[in-house]
């Protein structure tokens, strides 16, 4: 199927003539062909959000807990059962705990979710009288919360910026030889220092879409890539436009989104309800 004509086409790199980066490539020089990899990809995922369905920090919070290990779309099919029977902090934490697990058992992991999502909750209820922080150093001290899920709530529910490394942007920064460190924080790190804080929290989820949609782990789209030219490992996967077309998920390759409630802007379809698929 065609890639959503939405911003740039993903097709558009069938034209252009992929250049490896210099091996002695200066860190000026990286850091210019990062930040030009940036701009470009603000034109191919103008739409680009989280993709995580949400409507308050709470929200947020435990949907981003419950990602772990699981898809997004798997994840906004389950929580609007858990929303309905928890919506507060205070419900949460006074939940019969098999009743909450057999809820998100869809997500697995089910019993250690529970276990922190009614970890969190109480420590809410408790010493934050039932909000979610705005702060990255109270946020980690939550059950169940890392850096990768207090900077996924700051950016997203409170405005703060903040770059979130998962796995998917963890492999692309690698890809693009930004850095070869493997640990999230260290990546952060390094990005932080490319990037002013300003792009941040779009740069996230820019590179997220871009990683789900064309760069895959396995089998990365390079032939059917826009960013191409501005990459140095284009070749690791399928270089033939047609054949790469094909590997095109979510809105570039025609099919449904994560979402079952997404922004306004994005072209392309909502999930299906669990059960619908």
């Amino acid at each position: 199927m065609k890639a959503a004509t939405t911003g740039k086409s993903a097709t558009t790199a069938k034209a252009a003539a992929p250049r490896k980066a210099p091996k002695t490539e200066s860190h000026l020089a990286m850091v210019r062909r990062a930040r030009r990899i940036n701009r470009e990809l603000a034109e191919v995922y103008p739409y680009a959000h989280p993709e995580l369905d949400f409507r308050n920090p709470f929200e947020l919070l435990v949907a981003t807990v419950l990602s772990a290990q699981t898809t997004d779309l798997r994840v906004n099919q389950t929580t609007p059962a858990l929303f309905a029977a928890y919506p507060t902090p205070e419900d949460m934490a006074a939940a019969v705990p098999e009743e909450m697990e057999e809820i998100i058992r869809p997500t697995g992991f089910f019993r250690a979710k529970t276990k922190s999502l009614m970890g969190l909750s109480a420590a809410l209820r408790d010493e934050f009288g039932g909000e979610v922080p705005g702060r990255l150093e109270d946020l980690v001290k939550l059950p169940g919360v890392g850096r990768k899920t207090a900077n996924v709530v700051l950016g997203n529910a409170f405005g703060v910026p903040g770059i979130t490394v998962d796995t998917h942007f963890g492999r692309l920064v690698r890809r693009w030889k930004w850095t070869d460190e493997e640990d999230p924080v260290k990546v952060e790190a390094v990005v932080a220092g490319i990037f002013p804080k300003s792009e941040w929290t779009m740069l996230s989820h820019r590179v997220v879409f871009h990683g789900r949609r064309i760069c895959h782990a396995r089998k990365p789209a390079c032939g059917a890539c826009p960013i191409a030219p501005l990459c140095p490992s284009y070749g690791e996967g399928e270089t033939d436009p047609e054949k790469a077309e094909k590997l095109l998920k979510y809105e570039m390759g025609g099919y449904p989104g994560q979402r079952l409630s997404p922004p306004a802007d994005y072209p392309g379809k909502p999930a299906p309800a669990l059960g619908a698929e």
